[in-house]
């Protein structure tokens, strides 16, 4: 019999990584009843993580009122699968949560990041997997540790509130407050870049533009990062200021590393470990995954890619199906998809296809198509 792993991100907007495996396996069956069928939820980290994995691991979603990036409230939720909490820390501090015209990361915080955290810990949770793309933020986490209990003092021995604004105020660090649950936990945070925290490849200088820094703003954020890392090192005795993810989602990734000592890693990476994919690819004949549009930033380290160059591992035949794809995709055939597929059946606007039923028709109907001509081969 044949064995088919499908494990396909969300098609966002439409379809979440559960529901579109659900009709890729709908399709198969149709042309073969006793093919073996897996289906594993598929995230990257970023949006949808919650969502995909929550529902692909039998969890729970919860929601709870946190401090927004910009000091309002906002409800964020978060799953819950046993004794772990997947998180997404756009949900709290997210640019999608501030207009374009308030951008600017001396006036955003982190803090409900940390209100997040100890929800879940009032929720009896001690491991977390925290994507922390998306961040409004350039604050070096001081906004998440203060809601955690730790002190950011300035010259005068006041407590600082936690905003990218506050860095260069830091006068001296006390950690001695830290919520004692913290050094139960384990954290894994999916981050998918490199930066460290301060310089020209840092934070400010690389992701504080897009977040509405202005030149000036940048380089004033980068000196208060530095101030903030060298007080970090008086306080703790660790050095993590040019740690790969360091400059992540405006230095939390500093955050979590130096203060929470979290392990930082590709998304894709932990979504796999965590669902046990690579068990399954072990006797696959054929791995279907995909997402909603396939580009050549599919081939940077998202999803589908990383699922496909596992499963390449295992010599397990990869097809990748997609809402769109752009005329670049075709580089993720060098990155372990053997072919790709775009699901459209006929002409229809933009709105038409992303409605759930109509894009899990078209993924039904190319599935099957897909399985018939690879099937093909195997006779």
């Amino acid at each position: 019999m044949i064995k088919v792993v499908i494990a396909i991100d969300s098609f966002k907007g439409s379809l979440s990584s559960i529901d579109a495996a659900d009709a890729v396996a709908k399709g198969i069956l149709k042309v073969d009843p006793e093919a073996i069928i897996v289906k594993k939820p598929l995230a990257d980290g970023g949006e949808g993580t919650v969502d995909g994995l929550t529902e692909g691991m039998g969890g729970t979603l919860v929601y709870c009122d946190v401090t927004g990036p910009l000091g309002d409230v906002v409800q964020a939720k978060y799953g819950i699968v046993d004794n772990l909490a997947i998180m997404e820390m756009a949900q709290a501090s997210g640019l999608t949560l501030v207009p374009e015209e308030k951008r600017n990361p001396l006036n955003t915080t982190s803090y409900g990041v940390g209100e997040m955290i100890k929800h879940a810990l009032d929720n009896g949770i001690s491991e977390f997997i925290i994507g922390i793309g998306g961040s409004a933020t350039n604050d070096g986490g001081i906004g998440m540790l203060s809601a955690l209990g730790i002190k950011f003092l300035d010259k005068n021995g006041n407590v600082l509130s936690g905003y990218g604004r506050d860095l260069e105020q830091i006068n001296s660090i006390d950690v001695r407050n830290i919520d004692p649950r913290i050094s139960n936990c384990k954290f894994e945070i999916a981050c998918d870049v490199d930066n460290p925290l301060c310089g020209k490849r840092g934070a400010s200088y690389i992701y504080g533009p897009q977040k509405g820094a202005s030149p000036e703003v940048v380089e004033q954020l980068d000196k208060a990062m530095q101030n903030y890392a060298n007080l970090s090192k008086l306080a703790l005795a660790k050095d993590f200021e040019n740690y790969s993810g360091a400059g992540a989602a405006g230095g939390l990734g500093y955050a979590f590393k130096c203060y929470l000592e979290a392990d930082l890693k590709p998304g894709i990476q932990i979504v796999m470990d965590k669902v046990n994919i690579e068990e399954d690819l072990k006797d696959a004949d054929l791995l279907i995954t995909g997402e909603g549009r396939l580009d050549a930033q599919t081939a940077m380290g998202k999803a589908p890619v990383g699922v496909a160059k596992l499963a390449k591992k295992y010599d397990c035949d990869t097809v990748a199906l997609s809402g769109i794809a752009t005329y670049e995709a075709g580089i993720v055939n060098e990155h372990g998809i053997d072919a790709y597929f775009t699901i459209l059946q006929q002409l229809v606007n933009l709105e038409e296809a992303m409605k759930t039923e109509v894009a899990a028709q078209n993924l039904q109907i190319t599935a099957e198509q897909v399985y018939r001509l690879w099937n093909l081969n195997k006779k």
